[in-house]
């Protein structure tokens, strides 16, 4: 994989971006002698990102489409396609590959807040506040 670590610094920024929306890390691979971003996902699925039908490109910004893929790997030649999507911004892509695949019933409940941007007062007290609860607990 003689242009991974090439891929890498040139996508820097793609990579990092995708990474925060999907809350784990991105690297380049090679999928089929091209290039991708790749995130993992749970239940053996994972994110698969390029910025042309056929890979990354080697000018980050040329092709003005980022071409998003979610997938189910299966054994060797066995993976399937759960959903896609094409969009002038890679984050925009995500996002519309995440709904497609919520709409075409292949969420996972692990998935469904998927690239949602996690609030502290949604989810659990603040760091370094208590609830009443807490309180009343004494912890």
């Amino acid at each position: 994989m003689p242009l991974t670590k090439k891929f890498s610094q040139m996508y820097d920024d793609a990579l990092a971006a995708l990474a925060a929306a999907s809350q784990r890390p991105a690297a380049v691979v090679n999928v089929e002698g091209h290039y991708a971003i790749r995130v993992d996902l749970e239940y053996n699925r994972c994110v698969l990102a390029t910025n042309s039908p056929r890979g990354l490109w080697d000018e980050p910004d040329a092709s003005g489409s980022w071409w998003v893929r979610i997938m189910q790997i299966g054994d060797v030649g066995t993976d399937t396609l759960l959903s896609q999507a094409q969009k002038p911004w890679l984050i925009d892509a995500f996002d519309a590959a995440i709904d497609r695949l919520e709409s075409g019933g292949h969420a996972i409940v692990a998935d469904v807040e998927f690239g949602a941007v996690a609030h502290a007062d949604e989810r659990s007290p603040e760091c370094g506040t208590r609830s009443e609860a807490d309180r009343s607990a004494g912890i």
